[in-house]
Parts: C-alpha cells; structure tokens; sequence
C-alpha cells in the first residue's frame, strides 16, 4: 500500500490503484486490474489452485458460516434466530439462504463439516476446520432451530 501511495496510486480519483481507469469510446468509465498489482500478488502466490466457481464460493461462505458458529459457541449471539437475523440484516448474508444457521440446517451439520474438511486437507488450511460446536452437531444430527 505504500508502494502504491508513493506511486500516486490513489484509486478512481488518481485513475490507478488496484484497478486501472480509463474511458471507452462512449466515455464511460471502464475498471481494469492494475497490471503492475496482479504482477506483485502473483510474486506472492506458491501455487495455482485453479479453483471453479463453486469452490470459490464453497471457500468464503465456508469460513463465515463457520465463523458464525463459533461466535454462538463463545456466546458472542444468544441464539442462531439471532444470528440469522444479524448476518443477513447486518453483512448481507444471501437471504434466500435464511442466514448461517438455517444454512447449516439444509445442508446438515455432518455434510457442511465434511466439506469443510475437505478443503483443510486439500489446502493444507485449519483456519477450515469446523469449530467445536458444528462438529457436536455433525455428530449428533442436531439441528441450530430444532426442526
């Protein structure tokens, strides 16, 4: 980032940050990746995962709605009502999904767990291991709002 600033690179204003701006023949403004930031990430980045697109979605839903779960586990929200509630009013969780919980719900506790574990294998990752509470869950069948 202070590469960046140095450089001038202050976003739309300056016509370049992460994003490069320009107009097309219409003048309207087109957003393009900054070459020289995909070049610098790219310097960081081991491997190419090659990811689809349900695995990417698979990836950040995953760790929210985990996350979520832990947030009733140390009792950081009353209930998962609470929690729905919260994360679709609040961040914009999909509503059709009904929030975290009831997402955990369709799916089923062992399912979402097994998928998350999954991906710890795969990508050599703990931040997706399933907290405690959903694997108490995935071993009993329990479901967050009983039915």
């Amino acid at each position: 980032m202070q590469n960046m600033m140095a450089k001038g690179w202050l976003g739309r204003k300056a016509s370049q940050g992460f994003y490069t701006y320009s107009k097309d023949s219409k003048g309207k403004e087109v957003k393009t990746i900054n070459a020289d930031v995909r070049a610098y990430v790219e310097e960081f980045s081991d491997r190419k995962l090659d990811l689809s697109t349900e695995e990417i979605q698979n990836r950040i839903v995953g760790r929210f709605v985990n996350e979520a779960a832990k947030c009733l586990e140390d009792g950081i929200i009353d209930n998962p009502a609470v929690g729905d509630i919260g994360m679709v009013l609040g961040t914009g969780f999909a509503p059709f999904r009904g929030g975290p919980f009831r997402y955990l719900d369709q799916m089923g506790a062992d399912n979402f767990c097994g998928m998350m574990m999954d991906m710890a294998e795969r990508y050599d990752g703990k931040q997706f291991v399933p907290c405690d509470l959903l694997q108490e869950y995935a071993k009993t069948g329990k479901k967050f709002h009983g039915r």
